[in-house]
């Protein structure tokens, strides 16, 4: 008898036809193309017999996450859809995670939801001679008077106050709390605000404090002077991954010793989130990377560790 185990425990009588009907739907996909499927990390892509992505997904263990969605009776569509699986080893998991976003966005597959379109990043603009940031699109801003990089419109504002109240900033003269002329804004009678809205700081030193506290908010643009490489090593895969400006542009490995630089790189969301914590955090070792400027191409060789390197 086929069973399912219920949220309390119970034993509960699962129609057979269920079970028959998802062994039919796996009946179309080569088999040979499942049991080269490694127990390792990497990409694998659900494709149709024209060889075309029908899903992509990423897993520390290919095999193991191919075979739940052959179990999975609500993916009844798409594997019945699918002629093989094919996959893409990668050294570890950051790697699955770069090469998965940036092969969904490449081919749209249709049973993916997340990660099919570049996702807008936001930054402060300053106008000129004001005191009060506008959070803008930060491709369609350009590059003068930007500060920092925020997946949303809501954690730049976020990201903003926190700085208003690390530095002591007057949430008044930036527009932020309305107060009354001559009265102390709400946070300096907190102790938050250093008093520049009752002239305890001149407007001269207080605008010098709204700059640098936006330049520390820089360093998450892209904190590097050119592309980097982040190392994976699982032992038997050795892997550079190569970053600028928050995009991923492919990884360096033995049987990919060269990559060709795009002339322009256009900034990734997803990869930023993917990388931007573990790098700050020291989680990943990173690497400085020698570019052959006449030819715009990086060599596995002509990479070595960063000092603060793991």
């Amino acid at each position: 008898m086929h069973v399912r185990i219920s949220s309390i425990g119970l034993l509960i009588p699962r129609p057979a036809s269920q079970d028959t009907a998802l062994t039919a739907s796996i009946r179309s996909i080569d088999p040979a193309s499942l049991e080269a499927l490694p127990a390792s990390a990497g990409v694998y892509r659900f494709l149709d017999a024209r060889g075309t992505p029908l899903y992509i997904g990423k897993s520390v263990n290919i095999r193991a996450r191919v075979q739940a969605h052959l179990r999975t009776p609500q993916e009844r569509a798409l594997l019945r859809a699918t002629r093989r699986v094919d996959f893409i080893r990668t050294a570890g998991e950051i790697g699955a995670l770069l090469l998965e976003s940036q092969l969904i966005k490449k081919w749209q597959p249709p049973y993916n939801v997340l990660l099919k379109s570049a996702a807008p990043a936001y930054a402060l603009y300053l106008p000129k001679g004001s005191l009060q940031p506008h959070v803008v699109d930060y491709e369609d801003a350009g590059r003068d008077r930007v500060h920092g990089l925020f997946a949303s419109r809501r954690t730049a504002e976020a990201g903003w106050r926190a700085q208003i109240k690390r530095h002591g900033l007057c949430p008044s003269l930036l527009g932020i709390e309305k107060t009354t002329l001559g009265r102390a804004c709400f946070a300096h009678q907190l102790g938050h605000c250093r008093g520049a809205c009752v002239g305890l700081e001149t407007p001269l030193a207080h605008r010098r404090r709204v700059l640098k506290a936006l330049r520390q908010l820089d360093q998450y643009a892209w904190p590097y002077e050119g592309p980097i490489g982040v190392v994976e090593n699982d032992g038997r895969l050795h892997q550079v991954h190569v970053v600028d400006r928050w995009a991923y542009l492919g990884s360096l490995s033995e049987d990919l010793p060269v990559l060709k630089l795009p002339n322009r790189t256009r900034l990734d969301v997803d990869t930023f989130k993917i990388l931007s914590a573990p790098l700050a955090a020291g989680l990943l070792t990173r690497v400085d990377l020698q570019i052959s400027r006449s030819e715009r191409e990086i060599r596995s060789s002509t990479f070595a560790p960063h000092e603060d390197a793991a």
